[in-house]
């Protein structure tokens, strides 16, 4: 059992001492989980996740991403950020997404029971994330050394921990992983429903909020035309930066021209988000972390 699962005693401090550890600073996941980069990898992960039965189900009875898919976005975003540049916040942004999920329950699509915090279900939605960083990451960031990988591997099982997975529920090494994970695409992931309506370009797509009068009427004008251009962008990026064994298991085309496509445009934000300015390169939470680092360092 993790530091997690079990009791604590009393006291934030007895609390602290038990937590779990998230990723260092300076890791190989430090410098790729708060890329802005990273917002383009996501629905990758997101989509093989819910390819899974139970968790389809699970998403499609409970979630509100159909209803409000921006502020699910933004949230779930905020959340991932925290497991990584949380510090003391990440254990309890982990303790909270299990207190979220420990009513989902239900039946998937074979008519088998599941619930949403089984290992089975649980682990598969974590796994998915580094098979995803290393396979978007040849495109849009760079490829990594078999010892940046196993690094890699090694920082996102910490992640785990801080989920509240226990070291018997994920594959402990790479060489353990990537059978798992063969075994995964061949037995469970399937063309779910709602995998397909992830890639889609002809579904329902509430508008964004907007802050001031002024933007609400020019996004309800152009909307139409920004809704369109996303689902289509939506559609290319999840299925590109998906790893290839991924898309065949999910049943998704992917063809010589959409692969020309996508490397050229991998290669304009390749080269261009370098240059941008810290404040646009890096999402909130990330850049606050990183200044915090480079505070304590002087």
């Amino acid at each position: 059992m993790t530091k997690t699962d079990s009791a604590h005693p009393a006291g934030p401090a007895a609390t602290r001492r038990t937590d779990p550890e998230p990723p260092p600073p300076g890791g190989v996941l430090w410098t790729i989980a708060g890329d802005v980069r990273a917002l383009l990898m996501l629905p990758a992960a997101f989509t093989m996740q819910v390819a899974h039965p139970a968790i389809a189900a699970g998403v499609d009875e409970y979630s509100v991403f159909r209803t409000d898919p921006w502020g699910r976005g933004e949230r779930s975003l905020r959340s991932v950020q925290l497991w990584v540049y949380g510090g003391e916040e990440a254990a309890e942004e982990g303790r909270r997404v299990r207190r979220l999920h420990k009513d989902i329950q239900g039946t998937d699509t074979r008519g088998r029971r599941y619930h949403s915090l089984d290992p089975a279900c649980y682990a598969w939605v974590h796994a998915t994330g580094f098979p995803v960083y290393l396979y978007a990451g040849r495109y849009l960031l760079r490829r990594f050394t078999p010892a940046q990988e196993r690094q890699l591997y090694q920082e996102w099982l910490q992640v785990g921990r801080i989920l509240g997975l226990r070291d018997r529920d994920m594959p402990q090494s790479i060489e353990e992983y990537w059978p798992y994970w063969t075994r995964m695409l061949a037995e469970e992931i399937e063309p779910t429903a709602v995998a397909r309506e992830l890639i889609s370009t002809e579904v329902k797509l509430p508008r964004p909020q907007a802050a001031s009068p002024a933007a609400r009427l020019l996004l309800r004008l152009t909307w139409p035309v920004l809704r369109a251009a996303f689902l289509r962008l939506r559609a290319f990026v999840t299925v590109g930066y998906m790893p290839p064994e991924a898309r065949a298991a999910i049943g998704l085309e992917w063809s010589p021209a959409q692969e020309r496509r996508l490397r050229r445009f991998s290669t304009a934000v390749r080269l261009l988000v370098p240059l941008l300015p810290e404040r646009l390169r890096y999402l909130p939470i990330a850049r606050a972390a990183r200044a915090r680092r480079r505070a304590a360092a002087r």
